[in-house]
């Protein structure tokens, strides 16, 4: 899995200096906007690093984007088809060096389209979290667990999630995943956004 971490790390580097430049942020304008050092992002922008999940969700949130969306292949990259259809071949893979937990996007990455769906194997006793915040739409989540249990901290609420379970949550505070047995979860999340002006 190394040289599949270091072809994602370098898809993850060249997409946050991308998605940087187009927002015209400086290293220290962006540091300031997620609260990561400078160092870090020039780290992970170099893909000297193989960076965190809390660490990508914390950039994702600075770029104001979704976590998924750092997965995207750069503009530069013609290799990647950018049709209505993603192959499974061709869908990005990315393991957690924290907590090992794997995510893979499996919506087509050119898909006009508001919603995203990421697929989730989550190792026994593993813990993820996320601060969320600060992004300018108001981005909506669903927990679908297809094999095991997790439990899914959102704020101050807590819920146990089983298998065929579906939790619908919104991406505006503090929240933790965590696979509290000894085996293996599977899940899959469904993202959306929508403005905060039509609110």
């Amino acid at each position: 899995m190394k040289d599949l971490a270091s072809d994602v790390d370098q898809r993850i580097a060249e997409r946050v200096r991308e998605l940087r430049a187009q927002r015209g942020l400086s290293l220290e304008a962006l540091a300031s906007k997620c609260g990561v050092s400078r160092s870090m992002i020039s780290l992970v922008e170099r893909a000297e690093t193989s960076p965190t999940a809390a660490l990508l969700q914390k950039l994702a949130s600075g770029l104001g984007l979704t976590l998924a969306a750092l997965f995207d292949p750069p503009a530069a990259d013609q290799s990647t088809p950018r049709g209505p259809l993603a192959r499974r071949e061709d869908q990005v893979e990315w393991q957690d060096p924290a907590s090992g937990y794997v995510r893979r996007n499996v919506s087509p990455p050119g898909a006009p389209q508001p919603m995203r769906i990421v697929e989730v194997h989550f190792p026994p006793g593993e813990r993820v979290a996320f601060e969320n915040g600060g992004l300018d739409a108001l981005i909506h989540q669903q927990v679908w667990v297809l094999e095991g249990s997790i439990d899914v901290t959102s704020g101050s609420d807590r819920h146990r999630l089983r298998t065929g379970d579906c939790l619908a949550m919104t991406l505006d505070r503090p929240n933790m995943f965590h696979n509290p047995t000894r085996k293996a979860a599977r899940y899959a999340v469904v993202l959306t956004s929508e403005s905060r002006a039509r609110r």
